[in-house]
């Protein structure tokens, strides 16, 4: 799964609205869907926050891995 496939799900799991996200990473609605729609590729400070806002590692959320980790805790 790619990595845009993969933000989108953990929206929807989360029952989020892609402006709710885009607010989360200061970014507007416009350059989220474009995150999602792989149009726009993400930065990796975006993606870091995601997973540590969805609780999943980063490879679980880049489509590394399909298996679900929390994200690290110092």
């Amino acid at each position: 799964m790619e990595y845009n496939e993969r933000i989108r799900n953990l929206r929807e799991d989360y029952n989020m609205t892609q402006q709710q996200i885009a607010d989360i990473l200061h970014v507007s609605q416009r350059t989220y869907s474009d995150y999602e729609s792989g149009r726009t590729r993400i930065p990796v400070d975006r993606i870091m926050i995601l997973a540590k806002y969805y609780d999943v590692s980063l490879d679980y959320i880049t489509g590394a891995s399909d298996i679900l980790y929390g994200y690290p805790n110092e």
